[in-house]
């Protein structure tokens, strides 16, 4: 199942020719000074170190080249920090306690813009409790509370949903398109069919539904979903017998 959940899994993008690139990186967290930064990507079933380097400084830089567009991870140590996509041009990343991010290519920028509308939603949707609680403390009408945050939650929420299947639909034939995918499925206990991942699968072209990893995903869902209604059978039967 690693290979089903790393949201980094390795694809292979429709090119032959050398992608050229460097990666240039600046830190503000002091407990990375000294430390070996490590690209990784993600091919049969584990990760393969692909460079290393330290930070000397608040700085560390890599330069090396692929045969395709590689989607990839930074590590230090065992940590993995965040995703990058090794392509060609110039890598800028980033790297504060408030924040990280890789820019400077088209699927770096697209990658990292789309996770800073994802989070800006997500925060207005936590910040919802809070505004419950100014709303209690004001003495405001429950049943007022209860219609104004509902409608608020239910926007926020669709809002989310349209961000992200809009991200992964943009990006159905490239790198991206799949990894983001796959973090949706990461944020479930076990292999299950959502109602947006069905959305987003719905739309899908055969290309992206047939990659190995969509396809093992689903056979997952289904079988789980089988387990589930024999299950359920199985203690209905015992409680009808105890009757």
């Amino acid at each position: 199942m690693n290979k089903l959940f790393s949201v980094l899994f390795l694809l292979q993008f429709l090119t032959s020719c050398d992608h050229k690139y460097k990666i240039e990186g600046i830190s503000s967290v002091n407990g990375l000074d000294g430390k070996t930064i490590f690209i990784k990507s993600y091919q049969n079933d584990d990760w393969k170190l692909l460079h290393s380097t330290e930070v000397v400084h608040g700085k560390f830089s890599i330069e090396g080249k692929a045969d395709s567009v590689l989607m990839a991870a930074l590590f230090v140590g065992n940590e993995n920090i965040m995703p990058i996509v090794l392509e060609k041009g110039n890598i800028k990343i980033s790297i504060t306690k408030a924040q990280i991010s890789a820019k400077g290519t088209v699927l770096n920028d697209a990658l990292y813009d789309f996770f800073s509308r994802r989070d800006a939603i997500d925060m207005q949707i936590e910040e919802l409790e809070y505004k419950e609680s100014q709303m209690l403390f004001r003495g405001d009408d429950l049943d007022d509370i209860y219609t104004q945050l509902s409608r608020e939650y239910k926007q926020l929420t669709k809002e989310l949903d349209n961000c992200v299947k809009g991200f992964i639909s943009d990006n159905y034939e490239n790198v991206l398109g799949l990894n983001v995918f796959l973090m949706l499925c990461a944020t479930q206990p076990y292999p299950m069919m959502t109602p947006q991942m069905e959305n987003i699968l719905k739309d899908a072209p055969q290309s992206f539904k047939s990659h190995p990893t969509i396809k093992e995903f689903i056979s997952k869902t289904k079988e789980n979903l089988l387990n589930l209604h024999n299950s359920r059978q199985t203690e209905q039967t015992k409680l009808a017998e105890t009757q």
